[in-house]
């Protein structure tokens, strides 16, 4: 048969070429399911089956699993860095306390110290000012006595030459300042 007479031209050729094609091969079974081809077949899909298992166990599934590792080894490695750095962290923060808490012991011991010295000298010119007081009271107490001696003193003169003035005016007898010394002088004892 020529294959330009078996084409179909038409419809209606098509519809006759397809009742041919089936007409002829209703003796048979599907081939796929026709046991006469099955041992071959089975030839075939065991040449198959084992071209397609040697090339996926010598090439691609050692790939895949070359990938696979490597994959597995580098997330190791990255969660051995994180680790390690979270460790470093860690003894930062630490390391940041510690230094931390020094500052603020050493704060407190230079306030105290400070302290300390600022109440010393405080005391210590507390010390001098009473002194630089007393001192002045001292000297003032002196000089008031001294000025109470000196009125005490004169005190007897007024006196004296009071009564002189008082015999002379009211008595008129005339006295002199040392009788009249004499006279006040017996009255304080």
């Amino acid at each position: 048969m020529e294959l330009a007479s078996m084409a179909p031209q038409t419809h209606s050729e098509t519809a006759e070429y397809a009742a041919d094609a089936a007409h002829s091969g209703a003796e048979g079974a599907f081939p796929p399911f026709d046991p006469t081809y099955f041992a071959s077949q089975i030839f075939w899909l065991a040449i198959t089956f084992g071209v397609l298992y040697f090339l996926l166990s010598r090439w691609v599934l050692p790939r895949i699993g070359g990938a696979i590792e490597e994959r597995r080894d580098r997330i190791a490695d990255d969660l051995d860095a994180a680790s390690q750095m979270k460790s470093q962290a860690d003894d930062a923060v630490k390391q940041y306390e510690r230094s931390l808490a020094d500052a603020r012991a050493r704060a407190q011991s230079v306030g105290a110290e400070a302290k300390a010295d600022a109440d010393a000298s405080i005391s210590e010119e507390m010390s001098r000012v009473d002194a630089e007081l007393q001192a002045e009271q001292d000297e003032a107490e002196a000089r008031i006595g001294e000025l109470r001696q000196k009125a005490l003193g004169e005190l007897d003169t007024i006196a004296a030459t009071t009564a002189v003035a008082v015999a002379q005016h009211l008595a008129g007898l005339d006295v002199t300042d040392d009788e009249a010394r004499k006279v006040l002088a017996g009255a304080k004892e």
